[in-house]
């Protein structure tokens, strides 16, 4: 007996409503592949051989949102979540490599998934959960590959995105990509200058959060066809006792030991694109001074043009920056980077830097050196967090009301005693007490008495 899909209620109930009218219903897709895969289906899509106006007489007493009704697809709300449904379809041509010009609505399962991405993709269950695998999807799963439904090369030309979706469940499954497959994504590559940014955006980053080592390093000429500045990184080598990698090389550790956190990632792998602009040599010895800058630049643009968000961008170009910059282990230099950066960037910028050395020669002395700096750092920010140390104004003992209830005017001079107040108290000169911190200002004040 083969395998059997569980199905949940809600997908089922809709399963029936097909049925019942006398039409196929199978769920499809995702849900049948992570199922297979021992995970939690995040959607359970169906399709069925129901033409569209047949599906809204079907689901007349529910909430219908009419997704992409020309493409025979409807959205029936149970429960307040979306269970999208399909009509069996073939697509036609594509000739901006993005939508098919036109559909054809077709009338069995099998001609339906003959039009899907990947075999993994192209498996079906029936109300029983009894799989339907016209393409060896459970073969392909079995032995972690990941393959194209019938040629490859009409498969990446219909939609080029599909080369970065290979990627993503690469990256993310830890599969293989199969040999034809591979070389079909290579040879049509350039096709994806034809994709939105903001889908390859979306693969981009499913890439970079997974176990990304081996798909950075097999396929860097098509990532080079989103991101042209990665070319000169290929292969460049540093020339320098600190480094045993190539910067190319040394990007795709660094990002792969990392945390899954996009910010991080996405900072680790802009942060030497500018390195090959910098180079120089003294001694046989290559350096490259303003490294971080030229490289924040670089990344500002190239997110900018992938359409991530202004936070993204932020974040990420604020971490480029900062990665190659020494933290010196005491608590008022700590209190003034959590002061600018605050605590969860301040606590990727360590993240980075620890991802960084970890992908740079391991010299002794050098890496001990750095490893404390690392390890001391986490301690005060330990202790800062235990003692509920003060490094903001939100945390500062004083306020406004309270130094207006001493008779200072509102206005600029308020600010500008909390800040003064702020600074020292990250120096460590005045503890963060109120009776102290009051005392100060009245002292401050009787002194410009006096001078008047």
């Amino acid at each position: 007996m083969g395998k059997i899909i569980n199905i949940p209620d809600a997908p089922k109930q809709l399963m029936k409503i097909l049925l019942d009218a006398g039409y196929e219903a199978y769920v499809v897709g995702g849900c049948v592949r992570d199922f297979l895969l021992g995970r939690v289906p995040h959607d359970w899509d169906i399709c069925t051989n129901a033409l569209p106006e047949q599906m809204n007489e079907c689901f007349a007493d529910y909430h219908v949102i009419e997704t992409g009704l020309q493409h025979g697809t409807l959205t029936v709300m149970v429960d307040h979540v979306g269970y999208e449904i399909t009509t069996y379809r073939t697509d036609g041509e594509y000739t901006d490599h993005r939508h098919p010009d036109s559909v054809q609505f077709v009338g069995t399962l099998q001609e339906d998934l003959m039009r899907r991405d990947f075999t993994i993709n192209a498996m079906a269950a029936d109300i029983s959960g009894k799989i339907r695998d016209f393409y060896d999807g459970q073969f392909d799963l079995e032995h972690k590959w990941i393959r194209c439904v019938g040629d490859p090369n009409k498969r990446f030309t219909e939609d080029p995105l599909r080369i970065l979706r290979a990627m993503r469940f690469e990256s993310k499954l830890g599969f293989a990509i199969e040999e034809k497959t591979e070389d079909s994504m290579r040879r049509h590559r350039y096709l994806l200058q034809h994709i939105s940014a903001e889908r390859i955006n979306t693969e981009l980053t499913g890439i970079l959060m997974g176990d990304c080592y081996s798909t950075l390093a097999c396929f860097p000429d098509i990532l080079s066809v989103c991101i042209p500045e990665i070319k000169q990184c290929i292969g460049f080598q540093q020339n320098n006792p600190h480094h045993n990698r190539n910067v190319w090389d040394h990007t795709l550790f660094a990002v792969s030991v990392a945390p899954k956190d996009i910010y991080t990632r996405l900072a680790l792998l802009y942060h030497d694109i500018g390195k090959p602009l910098c180079y120089s040599e003294d001694s046989g010895v290559g350096h490259f001074y303003g490294h971080a800058a030229v490289s924040r630049d670089i990344a500002e643009k190239s997110l900018r043009n992938l359409r991530f968000d202004n936070q993204t961008i932020k974040l990420v170009t604020q971490l480029v920056e900062a990665h190659d910059r020494t933290i010196e282990p005491r608590k008022p230099v700590i209190r003034r980077c959590l002061n600018k950066m605050g605590m969860d960037q301040f606590l990727r910028l360590l993240d980075v830097k620890e991802a960084d050395y970890a992908a740079q020669a391991q010299i002794y002395g050098d890496r001990l050196h750095k490893a404390e700096i690392l390890q001391m750092t986490d301690e005060i920010i330990a202790a800062q967090i235990q003692q509920k140390d003060c490094f903001t104004l939100k945390n500062l003992a004083v306020n406004g009301n309270d130094l207006i209830a001493l008779g200072i005017p509102t206005g600029k001079t308020i600010g500008q005693i909390l800040n003064q107040l702020l600074e020292m108290v990250m120096e460590g000169t005045i503890e963060n007490n109120q009776s102290e911190l009051l005392l100060w200002v009245k002292d401050q004040m009787r002194e410009k008495e006096n001078e008047v």
